[in-house]
């Protein structure tokens, strides 16, 4: 079973359904979603030192915490989840799961010991499965082809600015008065939240957009059929593989540069709220909304965009990301960080935007799954685990830079990365020309 190839443009201007308000409702709220989807998962890094203090854990407990026991769930739940809401209501498996994923938050906050924060940051990645890969089918759902680049660009806006959010508030709330107290407030918003969503979201027409161009009235997909189509299709393969080795580095760094900054660069709590918090949301949401822009314009002209500007932005980072490792001091290093942040995420738009529209659109939630089951389990799971591991290893002999050392042996996986979505690119390549012959 072979995948559906990619439209090099988008339906005649005077043909192309318009976007709505209730499109641009539907985006709004699933990117707030995703925004809390980040924060929750990102506040063990943010206050990562804190805890440690607390509860007397390890750099490689911390990696765990935040890598392989988070990872396991949020992967590998992701496949029933995509199944299911293939067949049923997507915008009511959102609002269950963000239900279960900032109950989950709250409990971490109450936790006393490692086991119990363990399995509640594993609850938490039970919940944050049922987020992400039905908001990629909405919002396809809502958006016609050759606008779904930007849409999904702003939707992957929600990682920076949780992130931002997080440090902002998160960072704030420790400083002022506890670790827990943060974990606390933002579970109880998101309940909030997870009880608006059914009134503020309608469900599409699954394909809607599309049978609007021409497609075949849709079935329901066979799950391993689906499956079977997606790993037996190179392009979505490499597409997972490359964004799955970038993850290694952007989940290894995320996850403990509030720490390294915080511990071998002399930042406080309060200076990581402000410029760290300041930081993330100037840089990588930039870099996301950029690679959104870019996506939309170069893929009308070649589908090897999708893959050659993750190539070009990866190459461009290298520099700055070995730089921001080696300076002595924390402004220094805050100001090269701006190159890697604001350039290590131009894969997360492309790859999505390949899958979603590179297969059937009964098959675009499941699919949405495939692709984070494998670039979540490889990045997340192995990225934070492997640079806690790593700094534990190197402590005996460098106490005082052992996550600097840690961090340092990331570098080679760019140039795996890189090369993967060259890979890509040359696959890509082909199916233009076979396309051209036609």
């Amino acid at each position: 079973m072979s995948a559906t190839p990619i439209e090099s443009e988008g339906p005649p201007a005077a043909i192309r359904p318009s976007v709505g308000r209730r499109a641009w409702v539907a985006l709004g709220v699933l990117w707030f979603i995703y925004v809390l989807n980040f924060l929750d998962r990102q506040l063990l890094s943010i206050l990562a030192k804190p805890i440690q203090d607390s509860l007397h854990i390890t750099d490689g407990q911390l990696g765990l915490l935040g890598g392989l026991y988070f990872a396991f769930f949020y992967c590998f739940i992701a496949i029933p989840v995509g199944w299911l809401a293939d067949r049923t209501n997507r915008v009511a498996v959102v609002s269950i799961a963000c239900g279960l994923w900032s109950a989950a938050t709250m409990a971490c906050g109450l936790s006393r010991t490692f086991g119990q924060l363990a399995v509640s940051r594993m609850a938490v990645g039970f919940g944050e499965a049922g987020g992400v890969p039905p908001s990629y089918a909405i919002i396809t759902d809502y958006f016609p082809l050759g606008r779904r680049g930007m849409a999904l660009g702003l939707f992957n806006l929600g990682p920076p600015m949780g992130a931002a959010l997080g440090i902002a508030f998160g960072a704030s709330i420790a400083a002022a008065f506890s670790w827990r107290d943060a974990f606390i407030a933002i579970g109880v918003l998101g309940l909030i939240v997870a009880a608006l969503t059914p009134v503020l979201v309608k469900e599409p027409k699954r394909g809607g957009l599309d049978q609007a161009t021409g497609a075949a009235p849709l079935t329901r997909a066979p799950f391993w059929g689906t499956v079977r189509m997606y790993f037996s299709t190179p392009t979505l393969v490499l597409a997972a593989l490359g964004s799955g080795a970038t993850q290694v580095i952007t989940y290894g760094l995320g996850n403990f540069s509030v720490l390294f900054l915080m511990r071998e660069k002399g930042m406080t709590l309060n200076d990581v709220a402000l410029w760290y918090a300041l930081l993330v949301a100037v840089c990588m949401g930039g870099g996301i909304f950029a690679s959104g822009w870019l996506i939309d314009r170069f893929t009308r002209r070649s589908k090897k965009a999708y893959a050659l500007l993750p190539a070009i932005s990866l190459t461009l980072a290298i520099p700055f990301y070995i730089a921001f490792v080696w300076a002595p001091s924390w402004p220094l290093a805050l100001a090269l960080l701006c190159g890697p942040t604001f350039l290590n995420y131009f894969y997360l738009s492309s790859s999505v935007a390949l899958v979603q529209e590179e297969v059937k659109p009964n098959q675009r939630v499941m699919s949405g799954a495939l692709l984070l089951l494998v670039m979540n389990f490889i990045g997340m799971g192995l990225g934070p685990t492997y640079v806690g591991a790593a700094s534990d290893y190197f402590h005996a002999a460098h106490p005082d830079n052992s996550l600097q050392i840690a961090l340092y042996t990331l570098t080679p996986f760019y140039v795996v990365a890189i090369s993967l979505f060259l890979w890509l690119a040359k696959l890509l390549g082909r199916d233009t020309s076979r396309e051209g012959a036609v």
